[in-house]
């Protein structure tokens, strides 16, 4: 099976850099997901392992409590709380690779410091239209997640033999999240592929499973019961649905980073049902709405968020944001809704 991704020329470049290179930054996008830091992780393992690199492993900010047992994970340093070191990674950089975000404004607040830096910069990612300036740029909008364009990488270079768990665990976790399990956006052979190789590494892919779905809080589990029951807009002509998640609602549910990863999905689960959307208001931003679609078979949430949320993403899976209050989200909502009733009733 045919995994590589890189050209003769590519891959050649790619080991000039890192052999070159004395100070290796490795940077994921803000609000990192499990695919973000088990590609980050993967890839700065690997570097150690092959090359004897200590890169650093730097987010714009925090990422969820049930993804703080990966390996390592505990190196990352986040910008929002070490500023300084940051800027003086970033200064005595020779090599930056940016890892599952497409656009230099994807790490937010850390975007100056990374646009500021002089050193040659390398992009592995999955997302659509990349805008990165990079020496090599791979881009595959086309595969599951960046931990796969990692894995394929690393396979491609010859360095999966000599790795251990600490690169198969994080890859695997970002494979999956960035799947729902493994549940969409997974249906090339390519990726058991990955799967059976990762085994034989002897990770136990059934606790990565209960160490991110199965470790909520009392609280997260009685925010979802209330959101669903309480909360949830249906359409049922249309196929669609929508709910907001209000800072009173964080509130009240102690909500903590984490709670609502793949609570979206949710609604998804109703006999028919194509889309659903997530509205929820920042806790700290006033008239700030993040947003989250999902949608199934050959519906389109890239373009519904494109239109409507300043968003975009993958056409299953895509985010957005609005800078409104709750109310005319819920607006802006039910006119997307509306405007793609044709193909929601088809």
């Amino acid at each position: 099976m045919d995994l590589n991704l890189l050209s003769a020329e590519e891959a050649a470049k790619l080991l000039e850099l890192i052999n070159s290179s004395e100070h290796i930054v490795i940077t994921g996008h803000s609000r990192p997901d499990g695919d973000a830091l088990g590609a980050c992780l993967a890839w700065a393992e690997y570097l150690r392992v092959h090359f004897s690199k200590e890169p650093t492993v730097i987010v714009p900010n925090g990422f969820p409590d049930f993804l703080q047992w990966l390996p390592l994970s505990e190196r990352i340093v986040r910008y929002d709380k070490h500023p300084k070191e940051v800027e003086q990674a970033f200064d005595r950089a020779n090599l930056v690779f940016c890892i599952d975000y497409n656009g230099l404004n994807r790490v937010e607040a850390m975007e100056g410091v990374l646009t500021d830096c002089k050193a040659p910069r390398v992009m592995f990612d999955h997302h659509l239209d990349p805008t990165i300036p990079a020496e090599i740029a791979v881009s595959h909008p086309e595969m599951s997640s960046s931990s796969e364009v990692i894995f394929r990488i690393v396979w491609q270079l010859g360095g999966f033999e000599d790795l251990t768990k600490k690169f198969a665990v994080p890859i695997y976790c970002g494979m999956m999240t960035d799947t729902g399990g493994f549940t969409f956006n997974s249906t090339r052979p390519e990726i058991y592929f990955i799967i059976c190789q990762l085994l034989t590494k002897h990770i136990d892919k059934d606790k990565i499973y209960r160490n991110v779905f199965n470790n909520y809080s009392q609280w997260a589990i009685r925010l979802r019961g209330y959101l669903m029951s309480q909360k949830l807009n249906v359409f049922d002509d249309l196929h669609a649905s929508y709910f907001t998640l209000t800072r009173q609602n964080i509130r009240d549910f102690h909500y903590v980073r984490g709670d609502g990863e793949g609570l979206v999905n949710e609604p998804l689960r109703i006999k028919g049902m194509k889309v659903s959307i997530s509205l929820r208001e920042d806790d700290r931003i006033d008239n700030k709405i993040w947003v989250s679609l999902r949608s199934v078979d050959d519906f389109s949430v890239e373009e519904m968020a494109k239109k409507f949320f300043n968003g975009g993403g993958h056409f299953n899976a895509s985010g957005g944001q609005l800078d409104c209050s709750m109310e005319e989200a819920e607006q802006i909502t039910r006119e997307a809704i509306k405007y793609y009733a044709p193909q929601l009733k088809g």
